[in-house]
């Protein structure tokens, strides 16, 4: 067998050559993260944005129900919920009988729900919708994710915004500066390869360009993954107190364990800004009751234990967080009891600084699109209000010149 040498490396790992992602800090280690923790509060800790992506395609319809109106009930009578099983918002609106805890969340006025949120000339591609979503780009495709501009204009480093999914999402990633990447699971190597030889091949060498040296040196970033994700568990808090559980928001889904290490890295005063977690598993093409009612099961738990976990900080009262999903479902089922592609949706925003209600207006279902709701609410004027007053910018800057009307469901920055 040949002998493997750093280049050969690099080129079975897809890294040289392959883009400039992995090597503008998408391999940071935890470690770098950790070291930032702070035992006290700081002076100026900002706000905290955790951006949870529902990957599939939510169906909104039966996530916050229209349970009055005859026409749900008529148009999907296979899927729709009768009145009484609904967690009422209102008389009109009432959110999916599996979200008991986002319905205690509503009613202490933390919970905000943005109505029938899409964009221009819907896509019903997974992968198209949620590049639009994720890039806030509806005309064209880009490369850039909106998050990712924003590092871009701010010069930050990469441990401002964490993603603790599998792989960076390009809402992460921008021109010239990307986000760390850390999977829940921590660093798996193939086999037969050591993390000494990794940590050997990560060291700098004379004269390479300088992509390629960021390149290896990532992956010597990614050692340290593994240790660091264990030392969160003893890391304390800066209030003093444990950090609890391994799963530390409420069940054991791999969205609990990703708001798990959220939480510790908040309570622990890193100076992260913005993170990106996920479920997945939204595609409800058939049988849909039972795996859609599972995995709002799964998001309620996380979510509503969060925010609960959440509010025993200062920095935790800081914290927003948004929901969203690259679009909702069709109106009627299909054939196999599920629904397939379709366009808007609801978004919710959590959180110490998020007043609750209902905002933007729910979709008619008598006025269709080709069989599909009709957005009513621009998602970048989501996505804007979150730039403004949780992160302080210009949203207009890193939403490509888009002129946002804030929504009052967050305060102004400042």
């Amino acid at each position: 067998m040949d002998a493997l040498t750093r280049r050969r490396f690099l080129l079975a790992s897809g890294v040289v050559g392959a883009g400039a992602l992995a090597a503008t800090g998408a391999g940071l280690g935890l470690a770098e993260l950790l070291e930032k923790s702070s035992p006290v509060d700081p002076a100026d800790p900002g706000r905290t944005l955790v951006l949870v992506t529902l990957y599939g395609g939510n169906d909104g319809l039966n996530t916050v129900i229209p349970y009055q109106d005859r026409r749900y009930h008529g148009l999907r009578p296979e899927l729709a919920y009768p009145a009484e099983k609904v967690l009422h918002l209102d008389d009109a609106l009432g959110l999916n009988p599996k979200l008991t805890g986002l319905k205690r969340l509503w009613d202490a006025g933390r919970l905000a729900v943005v109505l029938g949120v899409g964009y221009p000339k819907p896509d019903r591609s997974h992968f198209r919708s949620m590049d639009i979503w994720q890039t806030a780009s509806p005309e064209m495709p880009i490369y850039s994710g909106w998050v990712g501009r924003w590092l871009d204009g701010t010069r930050a480093s990469p441990e401002t915004a964490v993603s603790f999914e599998p792989v960076l999402p390009p809402l992460l990633a921008g021109e010239t500066r990307a986000g760390a990447c850390v999977s829940l699971g921590g660093l798996k190597l193939p086999s037969g390869i050591d993390t000494g030889l990794v940590g050997a091949l990560g060291g700098a060498q004379p004269g390479e360009p300088a992509m390629q040296a960021r390149a290896a040196a990532s992956y010597a970033d990614l050692l340290r993954v593994e240790q660091l994700v264990r030392q969160g568990r003893e890391l304390p808090r800066a209030d003093g107190g444990p950090m609890g559980p391994a799963t530390g928001t409420g069940g054991s889904s791999a969205l609990a364990g990703q708001l798990g290490l959220v939480a510790r890295c908040v309570e622990a005063n890193v100076p992260t800004r913005v993170y990106s977690v996920s479920l997945g598993g939204f595609d409800t093409h058939a049988s849909e009751i039972v795996g859609h009612e599972m995995l709002l099961t799964q998001l309620d738990q996380a979510l509503a234990a969060f925010v609960e976990r959440m509010s025993r900080t200062g920095a935790g009262r800081r914290v927003t967080v948004v929901v969203y999903s690259e679009f909702g479902r069709r109106v009627r089922a299909n054939a196999s009891d599920g629904t397939d592609h379709g366009t808007a949706g609801p978004v919710f925003v959590l959180g110490g600084d998020v007043t609750g209600g209902l905002y933007g207006e729910q979709p008619s279902l008598t006025d269709l699109d080709d069989g599909d709701l009709r957005a009513t609410v621009d998602f970048r004027q989501v996505f804007g209000t979150v730039l403004g007053s949780v992160l302080g910018a210009d949203p207009a800057r890193y939403l490509g010149g888009y002129q946002v009307t804030p929504l009052p469901f967050l305060p102004a920055a400042g």
